[in-house]
């Protein structure tokens, strides 16, 4: 089965992190950190959004196996980030 990523902050999505739909129903491109009743949880840019989420670099380096710091994996998401639906332009 193919891994799928949050669509706005990019982590791994599984079905108990996904977020909530206005009426409900489970979000299936978004997490529950970024999306919940139907709307995003942090009015972020997308730059704000790299900076967030560089916080969690620690967790990020033990889900993927990686040993990255802060400023390579800003540089990732820099990179990865375009990609997704939220930041699509």
């Amino acid at each position: 089965m193919e891994q799928k990523f949050c669509q706005s902050c990019g982590m791994p999505l599984t079905d108990n992190d996904k977020g909530i739909n206005a009426d409900g129903s489970r979000n299936d491109d978004y997490c529950n950190y970024c999306y919940m009743n139907g709307r995003f949880t942090q009015d972020f840019t997308m730059e704000q959004m790299i900076e967030h989420c560089a916080r969690f670099t620690d967790d990020i380096n033990k889900w993927s196996g990686e040993n990255m710091t802060v400023e390579q994996a800003k540089e990732m998401m820099r990179q990865f980030y375009p990609n997704l639906k939220r930041w699509k332009k």
